[in-house]
């Protein structure tokens, strides 16, 4: 008992001391998600795959995971991808995060409990409410006749030796039958076991009176979750004694399972029970996945510099924010902008904070809409759908070009610009894949109709001719650089208006460039400055 006790001090201090830290391990976001991929709930929106690269979605969700249990993580997972219609989950999470912040006892015995759930096979907890049963195989009935024929033959080999040769062949048909059905019904066989440690930490959980009577989880759930439980005594002991201490017990346990062919029978039986309570099973697992959310946030609070619970506002073609900012990238310059009534067009250089700064704002609207946190001192926007034209990329094993890609990400946009609404629509240099009079054309008649109704648009481009064609429809704002000594630096803050200087040739020059191709360059700009205004 005293090494019990020394383990589990041990385990809660190093959990104190992570607190407030990001995690180091890595991410396998193909298994992260298996939750998120096939839950099926209503919801203001769900995030496209599109959005989410656009948006450095991984980056973002390992920086703000800092959940316990692998239950919590695919269920923080399946939150943020999600923006919910409902609030009441976000008032839950600010009222159990709130708990947490000031009672540090009961989130460390949280915490501590809800790693119960954190070997790699608690990702397949999900599998058991969300994948269609397997049903048993057509052979099923002969594990039985096979199992009873191994029993007797224990018997019976005391008096009939010979009977020794019937059952080295029964077993060699039971070692089959055994892998045959590893084989066909994997996640089921390394998920089941996971219900013994989620049906204990729902009892650790709710050993707390804090959350003993809470509305997310019923007493029917429980009951039946512990109920299920309790016919696993076979998964029980497997569990028991799987590790390294235990390896001659675990492979004794092996030899036996198929010698009376123990895993396939108990296996089926135990699904067919699951199969009939689906329901509940999700209850729990969700119960501990808001437990552990609401955890990971209070973490991820506590180790930011500043953030702010965002202000949702009825005006709809408006955003507030004050130095908005991205705690993942290191030395990140806050940001601050007021919008009102008017979309935004930023012009710059590249490298001056233009993307950077348009990402800021889709996550910090999507951590707002789905975490109640923004990365900033103030944050107020209306309820938003998020769309995105920025990463593009030449897809060469469909055949689909740059341009091509780019044009039917925006066509979604512009089809979804009057069916649903109010929408955030974030792009960074529009029809950059092809040239400059059918871009500009092209690019201020589809940002005029973006613009429409209840539509926030927020552009970056090089094309000075855009912010003369939009000014009317569009706020300006530009980032700029400093050429000096021959050195280039940016400040990386927004700014409003237009664009007074442009300094990419001064940037060839400082390069290195030859001088005679420098002059040239500045000569066809200018000559080309002149003949601008007809143009536009």
């Amino acid at each position: 008992m005293d090494w019990f006790h020394k383990k589990e001090k041990k385990a809660k201090q190093k959990i104190r001391e992570s607190f407030g830290k990001p995690k180091t391990t890595d991410f396998n976001f193909d298994i992260i998600r298996r939750f998120a991929d096939r839950n099926k709930k209503e919801s203001f929106q769900n995030l496209s795959e599109k959005t989410c690269n656009d948006l450095n979605f991984n980056d973002l969700f390992s920086y703000v995971d800092r959940t316990s249990s692998f239950v919590g993580q695919q269920y923080l997972y399946e939150r943020m991808r999600r923006i919910s219609d409902n609030r009441k989950p976000l008032d839950i999470l600010e009222k159990w995060a709130a708990r947490f912040e000031k009672d540090e006892p009961l989130r460390t015995d949280i915490q501590y409990h809800l790693q119960n759930l954190s070997g790699r096979d608690a990702y397949y907890l999900c599998d058991l409410f969300q994948e269609t049963t397997i049903k048993p195989p057509k052979w099923l009935p002969l594990a039985y006749v096979l199992s009873l024929t191994n029993v007797l033959t224990i018997v019976l080999i005391f008096f009939r030796p010979e009977i020794f040769i019937l059952s080295l062949a029964v077993t060699i048909v039971n070692a089959v039958l055994h892998y045959l059905n590893k084989t066909n019904i994997y996640s089921f066989l390394y998920s089941t076991p996971q219900l013994l440690f989620l049906d204990k930490t729902v009892r650790k959980i709710l050993a707390h009176d804090f959350l003993r009577n809470s509305e997310n989880i019923s007493e029917n759930a429980v009951r039946v979750l512990h109920r299920v439980v309790k016919k696993m005594n076979f998964f029980r002991l497997e569990e028991i004694t799987k590790g390294d201490p235990f390896g001659v017990l675990w492979f004794s346990l092996e030899i036996i399972s198929i010698f009376f062919l123990l895993e396939p029978i108990f296996l089926f039986r135990v699904l067919r029970r699951i199969e009939n309570h689906e329901k509940e099973l999700q209850e729990a697992f969700e119960f501990v996945g808001l437990v552990d959310e609401a955890v990971s946030l209070t973490s991820l609070r506590a180790g930011l510099p500043y953030y702010c619970q965002p202000e949702i506002i009825s005006d709809i073609k408006s955003m507030h924010f004050s130095n908005v900012y991205l705690p993942f990238i290191k030395n990140c310059i806050p940001n601050s902008l007021d919008v009102k009534g008017k979309s935004i067009l930023i012009t710059g250089s590249n490298m001056s904070g233009k993307t950077t700064f348009i990402r800021a704002v889709g996550i910090n609207t999507l951590m707002g809409l789905t975490l109640n946190t923004c990365f900033a001192r103030t944050f107020a926007s209306p309820k938003l759908h998020l769309y995105s034209a920025i990463l593009m990329n030449d897809d060469l094993m469909n055949d689909k070009s740059f341009y091509l890609e780019e044009v039917q990400t925006i066509k979604e946009m512009i089809e979804v610009s009057h069916q649903s609404g109010p929408n955030l629509f974030l792009l960074d240099e529009i029809y950059k894949g092809t040239n400059t009079i059918e871009r500009v054309s092209g690019g201020k008649a589809v940002l005029s109709w973006l613009n429409k109704g209840d539509n926030l648009v927020f552009i970056s481009t090089h094309d000075i001719e855009l912010t003369e064609l939009l000014q009317e429809e569009y706020k300006l704002c530009h980032f700029s650089e400093h050429v000096e000594n021959q050195n280039i630096s940016f400040d990386y803050k927004i700014k409003e208006g237009k664009m007074k200087t442009r300094n990419a040739i001064k940037i060839l020059e400082v390069n290195g460039y030859p001088p005679e191709l420098v002059a040239e360059a500045r000569q066809i700009s200018y000559e080309m400055d002149k003949h601008r205004q007809t143009f536009v």
